[in-house]
This record gives C-alpha cells, sequence and structure tokens, in this order.
C-alpha cells in the first residue's frame, strides 16, 4: 500500500477518512484559498488540485496525495468560510427556509516510480434548510460552530436540528464524498482500506 496523504487540516475530513478505514497522514497545504471564479465546479476543482499539487512537489517518491475544497452556493453565489460573526449571520439568512448546494472539488495525485497520474472530480448534493428564527441564527453563531465552515454551518454538528431535506451525498456535505473517493482510488489501482 502506497503511503496517501491528506493535503487538509479539516478534523471532518479526517473523521471521515478514519470512518472508511482509509490509512492516511496529515500535510496540510498552506496556500492561500482565493476563488478567481463564479463557476463553483470550477472554483472547487482548482482549490482542491491547488492544495494537492503543493504537497505533491513536497514529496518525494511513491505517494497518493488527496486534496479536496467545498464551497456553498446559494441564489448563484458562491459561499466560503465566514469571515466575521455578522458574515455567518448574513449567510445563515440567506440559506434558511430553502435550499442550496453544496459542491466538493477533489484531487487526488499519484506518483508511481516515474508514472505520475492525476484525477480530478466534484460532487454536489442540494441542502433544505427549515426556517430559522434571528434569534436560532444568532444563537448558532455564538456556539462558534459556523466560522471555519463552509455556508457557515456544519450538517454533522449543532445545525443538523435545521436541516429539512438531504439529496445526494451527506458526506459531500461534510466535505468530502468518501464513496467516490474510495471508487476513483480503486479505479486508480490504490487499495486504501485496512479491513
Amino acid at each position: 500500500m502506497k503511503k496517501i496523504i491528506l493535503a487538509s487540516n479539516s478534523p471532518r475530513r479526517r473523521e471521515l477518512l478514519k470512518q472508511g478505514g482509509i490509512p492516511f497522514m496529515v500535510n496540510p497545504s498552506q496556500i492561500e484559498e482565493q476563488i478567481n471564479t463564479v463557476d463553483p465546479e470550477m472554483a472547487v476543482k482548482e482549490l482542491s488540485y491547488l492544495k494537492c499539487e503543493d504537497i505533491y512537489k513536497k514529496e518525494t517518491g511513491d505517494v497518493v496525495v488527496i486534496g479536496a475544497d467545498t464551497v456553498v452556493v446559494s441564489n448563484g453565489n458562491i459561499l466560503g468560510k465566514p469571515t466575521s460573526k455578522k458574515d455567518a449571520v448574513k449567510m445563515l439568512q440567506n440559506l434558511q427556509g430553502r435550499e442550496h448546494e453544496v459542491y466538493t472539488g477533489v484531487t487526488i495525485m499519484v506518483r508511481r516510480g516515474e508514472e505520475n497520474i492525476k484525477k480530478i472530480f466534484h460532487e454536489k448534493t442540494k441542502v433544505v434548510f427549515y426556517p430559522m428564527t434571528e434569534a436560532e441564527i444568532t444563537d448558532y453563531v455564538e456556539t462558534l460552530e459556523p466560522m471555519d465552515k463552509a455556508g457557515a454551518y456544519g450538517i454533522q454538528g449543532k445545525s443538523a436540528i435545521f436541516i429539512k431535506e438531504i439529496y445526494g451525498d451527506y458526506n459531500n456535505v461534510v466535505g468530502l464524498p468518501l464513496a467516490r473517493l474510495y471508487q476513483e482510488l480503486k479505479n486508480m489501482g490504490i487499495e486504501s482500506r485496512e479491513w
């Protein structure tokens, strides 16, 4: 089995890889996450690629590097991580009572001897929020849970009580489409589970 590196410091992505029994090490990319397009598919693919490439270039020998990036899209607008509590409140006001999409881009780079292989893909999941009162939004933001999450919420956390419906891969909303990742690794000839 090759060395697998997650180019992310996200505790949610680490938890998902552990859940799937995929052995990995963490070496988070330090690149600045700057979105240069209004197309969410292109944005998450580009950012996942840049994160993955950053770590891939620093590694030697046979290696598998996984980079990922997640954004929330509401009314055609890309929502990254909130920059302040006020920003988080604004995002949640925009999301409450309606449907939005969550995009996660994933890049896999593999080095086998002289061979270099790259795979880039994305997944999209639709999420519907129940209506939220201003007090619910403010109280949720005060927990600080939204502050490091795209769209200002974590579906696996306290905001779960506001989620009405989900269409697609739940894990994609958490931050990593685990099943699709496993299938892509398998298709690349990489044995990635320990059980």
